[in-house]
């Protein structure tokens, strides 16, 4: 069984920085990419931001310049960094991989909350 642990959410004034995490764990074989999505009160799910095994990344176009994600494959972690925030990033942010388990299937995490306000 796999499972995706988020932490690092919070509350956060704008133009502050926060920094998510996300552990998988579990029968892993190989992660083929990792991600994460946020939704907002009344919205639907979107993609954040997205890296793949090889270093790849792919963002949204709202946090280009202000979010970098990261990864470290030997602890299977991703990583968000989210600087120069704003109200409109206030969100549950969920972490997302695409996992090698003798096939590949897809997981989320629990979601953490963030909230950017004054």
């Amino acid at each position: 069984q796999v499972q995706l642990v988020e932490s690092g959410g919070g509350l956060v004034q704008p133009g502050g920085s926060l920094r998510l995490s996300c552990a998988a764990s579990g029968s892993i074989f190989s992660i083929v990419t990792m991600g994460w999505y946020r939704q907002a009160p009344g919205k639907e799910r979107e993609l954040v931001a997205i890296i793949t095994n090889g270093g790849s990344t792919n963002y949204a176009d709202s946090v280009k310049g202000r979010f970098t994600i990261s990864r470290d494959n030997a602890k299977n972690t991703v990583y968000l960094q989210m600087n120069s925030l704003k109200p409109e990033d206030t969100a549950v942010y969920y972490c997302n991989a695409a996992i090698n388990i003798r096939t590949i299937l897809t997981y989320w995490g629990q979601g953490t909350q963030v909230t950017v306000s004054s």
